[in-house]
């Protein structure tokens, strides 16, 4: 499999933006550039196709304004190498660019010295790296998530120095590891730490470390995680374009049923975040035939996030958000009863889903109940998700407020321990 070629770094910013072809970047650029009043400005696909090959040309400075104000990242982070050094002296010899050269800023990590020489990594660096990519996707599940970012931070920030130095098979390795590392860190500062615009970024250097391992599927859960973002904010627009590229890039990977019926479930949380509880319950139901059908593809081994137990509970969800309530309660205890020891950490969400049907039937001991069971599983595996849940239950009960139950979970909610964990995180 040969490395793939281009401005990797522009390529991806420009599928994260929504734009899936050279052309729709040129007719976007051309559009945006008349919208800042540069109306005598005509970007052609010609131009982008420059842009995006091995060694781009330094953009004129009205077509520089207009790339980043479109996409929203800076000349260098776009794949752009300006004509003079650091020190303002003319640059005699072009300059590599390695894909993720500074990524490790978005993370929180200083940026590692480049080296004018080094020696070539042994073949051996790549497993070595990517083992450390494989406890960290197990830990993951059981260690809190303020300790664990640090960690992966620094293993991102030892990637983004290995890749250079690397070639080959081990160069794919290597970045395939780093795309997964980027893509680890980018869903415990969405998920977990509840930092989307830090998640945008970091995902976005997994994509580009993605495109250096030429790895459409990881491409592809990298672009689904981004859809999240635009989507928990009711941004439809802006989720089903990362949806739309995430279902190309799966097509390229012959993905498997799981994978298919999970960009399903991302899709369907998608729109019912957005309200549109009809269209997310189809995508639902077509993800469980997905699942029952099957096919040939295994599912790649970072692909630990989905099950049958965890599409009952996007399907509980949605029932619950859409008022049915019966029907969601029922897929909320079968997800319950399937989880096992290791989705533990989802338990909490489970527990505040289930707290939310029964506050919505009437029954507040039981919805305390279930709300108190989500802060037993949040003490053990803390989850930002899961105490948005809770919190989003006690809101519901407004109307029992003086009831003895209520005030009981007022008392946990509101202890010292968890009242720090939810505000110190």
């Amino acid at each position: 499999m040969s490395r793939p070629t281009g401005n990797v770094r522009l390529k991806a910013a420009r599928v994260a933006a929504g734009f899936n072809s050279q052309q729709d970047l040129a007719e976007a650029l051309t559009r945006h550039a008349e919208g800042m009043g540069l109306r005598g400005l005509s970007i052609g696909v010609r131009q982008v196709r420059r842009w995006e090959s091995d060694s781009p040309p330094w953009p004129q400075p009205d077509c520089q304004r207009v790339l980043v104000h479109l996409l929203g990242h800076s000349m260098e982070a776009l794949g752009f190498t300006p004509p003079w050094g650091t020190d303002g002296s003319q640059r005699t010899e072009p300059t590599r660019r390695a894909v993720v050269a500074g990524g490790t800023a978005a993370l929180g990590v200083a940026s590692l010295p480049r080296r004018a020489a080094a020696a070539p990594q042994p073949s051996t660096a790549g497993a070595d790296f990517q083992a450390v990519t494989r406890s960290h996707r197990r830990l993951y599940w059981s260690v809190a998530p303020p300790q664990l970012h640090p960690a992966v931070a620094a293993h991102a920030a030892l990637g983004c120095a290995l890749l250079p130095d690397t070639a080959d098979s081990t160069r794919r390795t290597v970045a395939a590891a780093l795309a997964e590392t980027y893509l680890l860190a980018g869903r415990i500062e969405f998920f977990d730490l509840r930092e989307p615009s830090a998640a945008n970024a970091t995902l976005l250097l997994a994509l580009q470390a993605a495109g250096e391992a030429d790895d459409p599927l990881l491409g592809s859960a990298i672009l689904a995680h981004m859809a999240f973002i635009p989507g928990w904010v009711a941004d439809r627009d802006g989720a089903l374009e990362r949806m739309t590229a995430a279902r190309t890039y799966a097509r390229r990977a012959s993905a498997s049923a799981e994978f298919l019926a999970w960009l399903d479930a991302v899709e369907a949380e998608c729109e019912t975040r957005c309200g549109n509880t009809r269209t997310a319950l189809h995508l639902i139901g077509h993800a469980e035939d997905v699942l029952a059908a099957g096919n040939e593809h295994p599912s790649p081994e970072w692909m630990d996030w989905f099950s049958p137990a965890r599409l009952a509970a996007f399907k509980g969800n949605t029932q619950m958000i859409a008022g049915h309530l019966p029907q969601a309660r029922e897929s909320l205890l079968q997800a319950l009863a399937a989880m096992t020891p290791a989705e533990d950490k989802q338990r909490s969400v489970i527990y505040g889903d289930l707290a939310a049907v029964e506050a919505a039937s009437g029954n507040p001991e039981q919805a305390c109940a279930y709300a108190g069971k989500a802060l037993d599983q949040l003490a053990v595996t803390w989850y930002a998700t899961g105490m948005d849940r809770v919190r989003e239950v006690r809101r519901a009960l407004a109307p029992y407020q003086h009831e003895r139950c209520v005030r009981d979970l007022d008392n946990r909610l509101y202890d010292w321990s968890t009242t720090l964990n939810a505000l110190g995180r």
